[in-house]
C-alpha cells in the first residue's frame, strides 16, 4: 500500500485501542508505535542511497517486510517507548507487532508484492487482489472520522468497526480476483492479476509464448482486451543484463516479463504496469 493507506492504518489501529484507563504518557507513546511501526517496513527505501548494482527492486519490500522481522520492529517501539516516554508495556510490543503485521500482509494482496518469508524464500508474493492506493480504504477511514463526534458509544468501537468494514473489504474484492483468475488459468501458461482503481475490477495479464494480452474484466462486466503485446523470447538478454543490472533484478522479480528487441532497444518491462503504450517498470539499453 502507499505511504498514505499505511499512515491512516496507522491512526485506524490508534483509534481501536481502549484509552480510558490510559495515562498520558501512555495514549503518547501508543500513538507513536501505532503510526511509527505501521511505516517502520518502507524504511528500506534508503537503500535506494547505495543501490549501484541495480537490486533495489528486490531490496524494497524484501527483508524489512518479512514476518521474521516482526518480533525485532516490535522490540524497538517498545524500547523507543521506554527512553521517549518513559513508558514501559508489554501493550506496546503487542500494539508495534499489530501494525507491522497489517502494513506486511496488506501489502501482499497489491502487484508490486513482498518477501513475505525472507530470508528463506526468496520469492516475492502478490495477490494483485488490491491497489496500491484503494480509495474504499480511504473512504471507509474517514467516514469513521468523520462520525467520531455523532457516536454515542466508546469511540474505539467505532475505529473497531471500521476495520471490520476494511477486512470484508479485502475478503470480498480477493474473492472476485480469485475467481476470475480461475476462471483465465486454463487459458494461458502464465498468468497474474493487477486490481484496477475501480472498486471489484482487475486487470488480467496473461502469457502464452510469446504473446502477452491485457484483459479489463470483473464479475458484474465484460471483458475487454485492453492490449495484445508481444514479446522477443529468444533475444539474447546477457548484454542487457551486464551493462544494465536493474534489468536483470527485474526480472527476477516480476511473475513474467515482455521482451523488446528492436533497431533501437533491447529490454524488458512488466506488462501488470503497462498503461497507456508503456510499463512504469522498464529496463532497457539502446542499441
Amino acid at each position: 500500500m502507499d505511504t498514505i493507506t499505511h499512515t491512516l492504518f496507522g491512526f485506524t489501529l490508534y483509534g481501536a485501542i481502549d484509552k480510558r484507563e490510559m495515562t498520558k504518557e501512555m495514549k503518547r507513546a501508543a500513538l507513536f508505535t501505532a503510526i511509527g511501526a505501521s511505516q517502520i517496513p518502507d524504511i528500506d527505501v534508503i537503500s535506494q542511497l547505495w543501490d549501484h548494482e541495480g537490486m533495489y527492486q528486490m531490496w524494497h519490500r524484501g527483508i524489512t517486510h518479512s514476518l521474521f522481522m516482526m518480533p525485532l520492529w516490535a522490540f524497538l517501539f517498545m524500547t523507543l517507548s521506554m527512553i521517549l516516554f518513559k513508558v514501559k508495556s508489554w501493550r506496546l510490543y503487542f500494539l508495534a507487532l499489530l501494525a507491522v503485521f497489517i502494513h506486511i500482509t496488506s501489502d501482499l494482496f497489491n502487484a508490486w508484492g513482498t518477501g513475505y518469508f525472507e530470508p528463506f524464500s526468496q520469492q516475492r508474493i502478490t495477490f494483485g487482489t488490491i491497489p496500491i492506493i484503494d480509495f474504499v480504504i480511504w473512504l471507509i477511514i474517514f467516514a469513521a472520522f468523520s462520525l467520531r463526534k455523532r457516536w454515542r458509544y466508546p469511540r474505539y468501537q467505532l475505529y473497531r468497526a471500521a476495520w471490520g468494514l476494511i477486512a470484508l473489504h479485502f475478503i470480498i474484492q480477493s474473492a472476485q480476483g480469485y475467481v476470475l483468475y480461475q476462471a483465465y488459468s486454463k487459458q494461458y501458461e502464465q498468468l497474474t492479476l493487477s486490481a484496477s482503481f475501480l472498486p471489484w475490477h482487475f486487470h488480467v495479464i496473461g502469457k502464452n509464448e510469446t504473446t502477452v494480452d491485457i484483459i479489463s474484466d470483473s464479475l458484474f462486466g465484460q471483458a475487454e482486451k485492453k492490449y495484445t503485446l508481444h514479446s522477443k523470447e529468444d533475444a539474447d538478454l546477457n548484454t542487457l543484463f551486464e551493462k544494465r543490472p536493474a534489468a536483470k533484478t527485474l526480472y527476477e522479480w516480476a511473475p513474467f516479463v515482455v521482451i523488446v528487441d528492436d533497431n533501437e532497444r533491447l529490454g524488458i518491462y512488466d506488462p501488470r504496469f503497462y498503461r497507456n503504450g508503456q510499463s512504469f517498470l522498464f529496463e532497457y539499453i539502446e542499441k
